[in-house]
């Protein structure tokens, strides 16, 4: 019996030990927690008058109960409706005539240059991967102002537009030419190529004057812009491009040409898409008659004419059609839109500034239009 009374006397006598811990007044407030029970338990039951030890955990039920929005219905039906309102009004929109007028010019450029485009990335995809870098260093002179005509003059062996000759450009920077020969090249290959000169042929029967004059006013501007670019040009205006002197020892040529193509390739064509929209947009905003405005004055005829070949943004093969069809425009007129266009539109600046940066587009594209029209007129003037 001794041994069984020494617990009971103990817990007797630990608890008026927590009363005076925790004072007169709690303890007096709080009931006695009967023998047996834990404090943790013992803690459970006591509300916000507990004190600073009390759990504030929320019960795992309180947690789970979840409520609908209070106007749930109104939600699903603007979840079921506006979508379908928003997919009819873009469906009417898109059926208005100048929509599809937009539509149609925009695709009408893009799918006409994407051929070319593919072209240019692939011809420059195989130059960085199977052509050895000496091969240009024997071509070219060594003499950076005797390589800008004669890179001119190579033009005429690529069967593009505009659109290819950059990225052709690109790759030509990359092996080692200096920039003002592939700036050169840049501009004279989608004007002076056979394919050009014969579409312009066919475009002015009878008229031999007018393709001598294209192909020389577009060397003549070709030459002069790389000429400019030694004078004046500056690397730091130009977008870094890393060069290599051929194909990589270990590697693959056919994985360098696949890389090389596809990274040209995506790279340039939402370039072109954004000048192909920019082009839509000037032609189903500005209407014909202001064409006729400017058609009676020689001066400001060249400068229309230059500045309407910048915003149609007409591929190289199809521009001498264009040319032909504005019959109330001066021959000299027409051969500036000729030479311009394939130079400087709006989906070759976005081009240029994708591949090369902006500040040289800009300074580029500026300096081109001016050396363009003097070309156009003096040689004009001569032979029109």
């Amino acid at each position: 019996m001794q041994k069984t009374d020494e617990p009971a006397d103990e817990a007797v006598t630990a608890e008026p030990e927590r009363a005076v811990a925790a004072g007169p007044g709690e303890a007096a407030a709080r009931p006695s927690t009967p023998a047996g029970t834990t404090e943790a338990s013992a803690g459970t039951t006591d509300g916000p008058a507990g004190g600073d030890d009390a759990p504030t955990d929320v019960p795992p039920d309180a947690s789970a109960d979840q409520h609908w929005p209070r106007h749930w219905p109104l939600l699903l039906l603007g979840a079921a409706v506006v979508p379908g309102l928003a997919l009819f009004a873009a469906g009417r929109w898109m059926e208005d005539p100048a929509v599809q007028a937009w539509r149609t010019v925009c695709l009408s450029i893009a799918v006409q240059a994407l051929p070319f485009l593919l072209l240019g990335t692939a011809l420059s995809g195989a130059i960085n991967a199977f052509v050895p870098a000496r091969v240009f260093t024997r071509l070219l002179p060594r003499r950076p102002a005797l390589a800008v005509p004669v890179a001119g003059a190579a033009g005429v062996i690529l069967p593009g537009c505009e659109c290819a000759s950059v990225p052709v450009a690109q790759s030509l920077i990359r092996r080692g030419v200096d920039p003002a020969a592939a700036f050169a090249f840049l501009l004279s290959a989608p004007a002076v190529n056979p394919i050009v000169l014969t579409a312009t042929a066919i475009a002015f029967p009878g008229s031999p004057a007018m393709v001598l004059a294209r192909l020389l006013a577009s060397l003549a501007t070709a030459a002069a812009m790389g000429w400019l670019w030694l004078w004046l040009g500056r690397a730091e205006w130009l977008k870094p491009i890393a060069r290599h002197s051929g194909h990589r020892p270990g590697q693959s040529r056919w994985n360098e040409f696949r890389t090389g193509f596809q990274h040209d390739f995506l790279h340039a064509g939402g370039f072109l898409v954004v000048g192909a929209m920019a082009a839509a947009t000037f032609n189903v905003l500005v209407p014909r008659t202001v064409l006729d405005a400017f058609a009676d004055s020689p001066w400001l005829s060249v400068l229309f004419l230059a500045a309407l070949a910048i915003l149609l943004s007409v591929c190289s093969e199809a521009d001498a059609f264009v040319a032909a069809s504005l019959t109330g425009f001066s021959p000299t007129a027409r051969l500036t839109f000729m030479v311009v266009g394939p130079m400087v539109d709006l989906k070759l600046i976005a081009l240029q500034t994708g591949t090369f940066g902006r500040a040289f587009a800009v300074r580029f594209s500026a300096a081109t239009v001016v050396v363009a029209i003097l070309c156009s007129v003096l040689i004009g003037a001569v032979l029109l």
